[in-house]
């Protein structure tokens, strides 16, 4: 996907908003989950734009944060899960970080990348 060369300015505005909620969700649990149903609930309006990157990005941190954050709590009866729970905190805020940088620069995220042989 290329960068924009029109802006939708709603939606643009929704992202935002998305990634300030997935942010804030640090602080308060269920900012997250108003987050990922704005994304399903608007994620055909940008269906086809650079947009739609940064929903995907969105959603797949949401359930692979939680995810893991389930595991590192079901792990912490063997206080391995301690150490879990800090790897998923540190890999969800540079997830967010690196995707609201890249929405404010107005480029879309690169998803699930393969390695090519040189």
């Amino acid at each position: 996907m290329n960068p924009p060369t029109q802006i939708d300015h709603k939606n643009l505005t929704l992202t935002h908003i998305a990634y300030l909620l997935y942010a804030l969700g640090v602080l308060i649990w269920f900012l997250p989950v108003a987050a990922i149903i704005i994304n399903y609930l608007k994620v055909d309006d940008v269906r086809g734009t650079w947009l739609e990157s940064h929903f995907e990005w969105q959603m797949q941190t949401f359930w692979k944060a939680l995810l893991w954050w389930l595991i590192g709590l079901a792990l912490c009866l063997i206080a391995i899960g301690v150490v879990v729970i800090l790897v998923v905190f540190i890999w969800y805020l540079y997830r967010i970080i690196k995707g609201w940088i890249a929405l404010s620069d107005g480029m879309p995220m690169v998803i699930n990348r393969k390695l090519t042989k040189k």
